[in-house]
Order: structure tokens, then C-alpha cells, then sequence
């Protein structure tokens, strides 16, 4: 079982990246916004979680082991898959599902590709007292002050990397910090989402 990886990323397309360790190249399947803080030439570190199948083994890989932990209940639910459960990690962050499920919120789940209604009321009621762990974290990180938010440092130099000028990708995560709601409890992923998304409007200012 391979439960991690530290190596050079040798590759990256989409959700996918290779990481290579001692000579030997793992695929490795992310979500797109873990993909985009990788640098292809950098040492790497990913939690993972292999999986097996009879004709395939499957290595999927996370910034946390909360992320890991959530992906590994998600999958444990009757009709989630681990391709599922990577798409509900790409939408929200660990604490974010946890508040879902702690309100009986089962549109969250519904806006991921591939999960019905009905699974989605089932991830509700399966995983209804396990996440209380998470839903801890999300209120202590609420309680941080912005300012010293622990993701913005890596979700700027991630912008960078992307082509965005540095002024115009620290103005994004200082905005989104100060005005997004909820995101001083946003992991590194959440943030990039959404400093992206009040980049590509001043798409110009690149």
C-alpha cells in the first residue's frame, strides 16, 4: 500500500500529475485546483490512497490528510466512487462538507457532476456524525485573523506560476480574503478558486 509520495513532479495535465521517486514515475490523479499549486521541476509531497481494482491500480493524491480522510468516508457511501469523491474534494473543501452534511445541505453535493439527488441524500445520512473533527477546524480557522490567512503565500506563488503579474495575484487573494465569504475557513484549493475567479474579469491586468 502506498500511503504517500515525496518526489519531483514531473508532469502535470489537468487532474493528473506524475511524480517521480528513486527513478520511477507514479501517476497520480489530484483535483485541478491541488494540479495548479504544483510546479513542473518541484519537489512534491502527497497523502495517498491506492486503490485496487482488477484490472487497474489507482493513486489518488491530497494536500491533507483531512482531505484524505474525507475522500476515504465519501467512499465508503453506497454509489460514491473514488472519482466522485475526488469531485465533491474538487468543490469543497473538508470543512465545507462537513458543514453540508451537518445542515442536511444536499445541494452541495448535487452541483458535482455524476452524484444524483439520491446519493447525495445518501452522503447526508451516512456520513451524519463522523465529521464533527472538521466541522472544528472550519470554526477555529474562522476565527483566524485574515490577514495571516496560512493558504494566501502558496495561492499567490500558484498565480504566479499561472502568468499573473505578482501585484495583481496578491490584490486577488487580499480581496477574496477581505470580501469572500467564508474564507478564512478556505483550504489552499477554495482560495485559488476563488481568487481565480475574481482574476479572470481583470483578465487584462495580466
Amino acid at each position: 500500500m502506498i500511503a504517500s509520495l515525496r518526489g519531483t513532479c514531473i508532469d502535470i495535465a489537468g487532474s493528473g500529475v506524475v511524480i517521480e521517486v528513486g527513478g520511477v514515475g507514479y501517476a497520480v490523479t489530484v483535483t485541478p485546483a491541488h494540479a495548479l499549486t504544483m510546479r513542473h521541476g518541484s519537489e512534491v509531497f502527497v497523502r495517498t490512497a491506492m486503490i485496487v481494482r482488477e484490472d487497474e491500480h489507482l493513486l489518488f493524491g491530497f494536500e491533507s490528510t483531512d482531505a484524505l480522510q474525507v475522500f476515504d468516508l465519501l467512499r465508503g457511501v453506497s454509489g460514491v466512487g473514488p472519482k466522485s469523491a475526488m469531485g465533491v474534494l474538487a468543490h469543497m473543501e473538508p470543512a465545507q462538507i462537513a458543514n453540508a452534511v451537518a445542515h442536511e445541505d444536499d445541494g452541495a453535493f448535487r452541483k458535482v457532476s455524476g452524484i444524483g439527488p439520491k446519493t447525495a441524500k445518501l452522503i447526508i445520512v451516512a456520513l451524519s456524525g463522523k465529521l464533527g473533527a472538521f466541522e472544528q477546524v472550519a470554526l477555529v480557522a474562522a476565527a483566524r485573523d485574515t490577514a495571516a490567512h496560512p493558504a494566501a503565500t502558496d495561492v499567490v506563488s500558484a498565480l504566479i506560476g499561472l502568468g499573473w503579474r505578482e501585484d495583481a495575484a496578491q490584490t486577488a487573494v487580499d480581496e477574496t480574503i477581505a470580501n469572500e465569504p467564508g474564507a478564512a475557513a478556505m483550504g489552499t484549493q477554495a482560495l485559488l478558486r476563488a481568487a481565480l475567479g475574481a482574476l479572470r474579469p481583470a483578465a487584462a491586468g495580466r
